[in-house]
């Protein structure tokens, strides 16, 4: 596994993350849960990334994490990177949804709970909350961190002007910002078009999320749609009309590139993400040891010529 600094400060992270937003819940099967992240940390894997309401149902990932952290990997808590969120919708009512201190408070005491652990590396404010003053959401991640209930902060999903707001709220405070998590992969580019320029300029790391664009950057699709796939499950965010011909299509053009590279989809779709000097870590979901391994593989190959990265970006640009 390869180690990256994450922006100015002195913790490193491994260049593939697991997130546990779907396949590690309470509908899920333990004993392949556990697997999955027993298998990963023997890979080199130290980051693994959570949130209070990823399940499905809501917690129940962090249960299940908190299980397999007690029963298998106890004596290895200071070699792990654990992060978890808050403010996406957890529960029904005023108090489970948002970035108040009433929510963010108690959902890092409950997370703690839940995964039995005395404190996250990594706490994030899982989205803006345009209900909320910011200067409220922040001064709750400092208090956090203050507290001990979290080593470093960081921030998910915000636009880039409050974005840049938070870092000036959280330096001034000298609880700098670690970390910017977003969606980014070949089809989703948005963080290139501000949030990298910011990130550098406040010396804040970038973690991708969805670096598949939930199996539409594999082979997955490349027929049909799968039973089995995220497109066909009734609770996930991929809908069956989200496969269309036209990103069929691009991907099929995209497979053919990654075939002569000696890759799959899978693998040069992560390589490219990392070939991005902005990015430190990519997070992968997965549903198995097998495709844990294969997306492991593009550790073997993530470099590309001048010719495959204009090739490539004729493709996605269209």
């Amino acid at each position: 596994m390869d180690y990256s600094f994450c922006g100015n400060s002195g913790l490193q992270l491994p260049k593939i993350s697991l997130g546990m937003w779907y396949n590690f819940g309470g509908i899920d099967d333990f004993a392949n849960v556990k697997k999955m992240i027993c298998h990963a940390f023997d890979k080199g894997i130290t980051h693994f990334d959570l949130a209070n309401n990823y399940g499905p149902p809501p917690g129940s990932a962090e249960l299940n994490f908190g299980k397999v952290l007690s029963e298998n990997l106890k004596n290895h808590r200071d070699d792990m990177i654990i992060s978890s969120k808050a403010g996406n919708l957890m529960s029904p009512g005023p108090y489970g949804n948002g970035g108040s201190r009433k929510v963010m408070m108690a959902s890092i005491d409950q997370s703690l709970k839940r995964t039995g652990l005395e404190y996250f590396d990594i706490f994030y404010s899982h989205k803006y909350d345009p209900q909320t003053p910011i200067e409220e959401t922040m001064q709750v991640l400092i208090d956090i961190v203050k507290q001990g209930k979290a080593l470093y902060i960081g921030i998910s999903k915000y636009p880039v002007d409050k974005a840049e707001e938070a870092y000036k709220i959280l330096r001034e405070q000298h609880v700098p910002c670690l970390v910017y998590q977003d969606k980014y992969n070949m089809l989703q580019r948005q963080p290139e078009e501000k949030h990298f320029e910011l990130n550098k300029k406040y010396g804040v790391g970038f973690v991708a999320f969805s670096p598949l664009a939930q199996g539409l950057l594999t082979d997955k699709y490349l027929n049909g749609i799968p039973e089995n796939s995220r497109a066909a499950y009734k609770h996930g965010y991929l809908k069956i009309e989200d496969v269309t011909v036209e990103i069929v299509d691009k991907a099929k053009k995209l497979n053919s590139i990654a075939e002569k590279r000696g890759q799959s989809l899978a693998e040069m779709s992560l390589a490219w993400i990392l070939n991005h000097k902005e990015v430190t870590s990519v997070i992968v979901g997965v549903s198995s040891v097998n495709q844990l391994d294969t997306n492991l593989g593009v550790l073997k190959n993530s470099t590309f010529t001048e010719e495959e990265l204009c090739e490539i970006e004729k493709l996605i640009r269209k």
